[in-house]
């Protein structure tokens, strides 16, 4: 195989990995577009809309690092074809739903499948390109691809849920699936971790049930009562899971989380900026679509076509945000981040059922500049000062903390917007929404001041003193 060949073959890989994020980004976009279809057909409650969209993120958030150690153990294609086939399946059995609580379970599916695919398709990648400056490039085109997704969602679900249907933006995913599986078995090489990690059950077990006791208490909070035995129990689950988790894996030889990543404050800023920043995102997609469409009466395309000016900022600052970072390091973008976030947050502060489009694209314009800035700093203050052999976990808690705050947004979100509803939906959602677009500026004020605690001259010693203590231990 001469070398044009081979690389033509690398690109293919890279193409048939960038497919898999494509599909799980641009899923997110096109169901938050479709809540007001779905809302009307099935008359789901607003908590019903909440696990819609948390039943995927979360168990994504759950199962991010767990797959990427299991592919490094039985094989990274081989979990990859997996998770093509499980979130393929998941996606066909969405699309024929026919309750809103059997559309919640096989959204569970999809993201057993789909927490199978991002860290695995990683990877391959770094395995593939072994080259420093084509891997930097190949790792470059795939985080352009996060915000394509984000583009092309609004537009191609909005055209799906207006001229075929909700269920569609479901299907859609089935043949990139079926393609990809078929794509892989053919020009994709197995490869395996020289020394896998060990699969770590307890630890998982007490992700699980911290991230599924906060966020269930969060979302039935008010339907069951906030004193109610049920969610107080949740949150002691959640409480005692997380005093569990530090305690266990503390003392495990190859934890799941290793508690002391924490002690970094640049880790420590970059988990709760990508928390925060998550949830800022979160909470507008699924606020905007539901004022757009129920409130302002736009068809689903017409709400995609105005929310593409966020989209298209996102991509267009991203790469800028990067660049930012290799030269100035992440505090600028950060500040940047926070800043845009805060203003957009309260510019939607003043929305009403008669806003002028002007107004809402002003607000979209900067809230995706702000999205755009923050990416690539949570990754950079994620990994920085972390000895090699840590900086792939800690990328994947980073990932991970950007699904717990998808969930924690829509979460947060929908209760706050019940629990001021008054009268009917569409008249009452506009009051009641307020006090949501100002935890989303809250959400940007702490991007803006975790930003700056984070990038300061303490906050890299703290790096430092980690990278130190992880060394030794991995030399002892």
């Amino acid at each position: 195989m001469n070398n044009e060949t081979s690389r033509g073959r690398r690109l293919l890989v890279l193409a048939i990995c960038c497919s898999s994020l494509f599909i799980v980004g641009l899923d997110s976009t096109i169901v938050n577009l479709a809540l007001p279809s779905i809302r009307a057909e099935f008359g789901a409650s607003v908590a019903k809309l909440q696990w819609t969209i948390d039943a995927y993120t979360l168990v994504l958030a759950s199962l991010l690092m767990v797959s990427g150690s299991t592919a490094d153990r039985v094989g990274r294609r081989r979990t990859f074809q997996a998770g093509l086939v499980l979130f393929g399946i998941g996606s066909l059995l969405c699309g024929v739903a026919p309750t809103i609580d059997l559309l919640i379970l096989f959204r569970v599916l999809q993201a057993v499948g789909g927490s199978m695919l991002n860290p695995v398709a990683m990877s391959i990648i770094t395995n593939t390109f072994t080259d420093p400056r084509e891997r930097a490039q190949a790792i470059g085109i795939w985080g352009g691809v996060v915000g394509l997704s984000m583009a092309v969602g609004p537009v191609v679900g909005g055209t799906l849920v207006d001229a075929v249907g909700w269920r569609f933006i479901f299907w859609i995913n089935v043949p990139v699936a079926v393609a990809a599986v078929l794509m892989t078995a053919f020009f994709v090489p197995e490869s395996r971790a020289a020394v896998p990690r060990r699969i770590d059950p307890v630890g998982q077990v007490l992700v699980v049930l911290l991230l599924g006791g906060l966020t269930y208490g969060i979302i039935e909070g008010r339907s069951a009562g906030w004193g109610s035995p049920l969610i107080i129990g949740c949150f002691v689950v959640c409480v005692t899971a997380l005093v569990s988790l530090v305690y266990y894996e503390g003392r495990r030889e190859e934890p799941l989380l290793d508690p002391r990543f924490f002690r970094s404050a640049p880790f420590s800023g970059a988990t709760l900026i990508a928390v925060c920043g998550f949830s800022a995102l979160s909470g507008f997609l699924f606020l905007n679509s539901l004022y757009l469409q129920s409130v302002r009466g736009f068809t689903a395309l017409h709400a995609g076509l105005l929310t593409l000016p966020m989209a298209a900022m996102t991509v267009v600052f991203a790469p800028i945000s990067g660049w930012l970072v290799g030269h100035r390091g992440p505090r600028v973008p950060l500040v940047v981040a926070g800043t845009m976030l805060t203003i957009s947050g309260l510019i939607l502060s003043q929305l009403s059922t008669t806003t002028a489009t002007l107004h809402l694209l002003v607000a979209y314009l900067v809230f995706g500049l702000g999205f755009g800035m923050l990416n690539a700093p949570i990754t950079n203050a994620a990994v920085s000062g972390m000895p090699r052999a840590q900086a792939g976990v800690a990328a994947a808690i980073a990932s991970t903390s950007r699904q717990v705050g998808a969930s924690l947004g829509v979460a947060v979100a929908g209760t706050v917007l019940t629990a001021r509803l008054v009268g009917p939906f569409e008249k009452g959602f506009v009051n009641a929404a307020q006090l949501c677009w100002f935890i989303i500026a809250g959400c940007g004020v702490l991007v803006l001041l975790l930003g700056l605690i984070s990038t300061g001259r303490w906050a890299r010693r703290t790096a430092e003193s980690v990278a130190k203590s992880l060394a030794t231990t991995r030399n002892a």
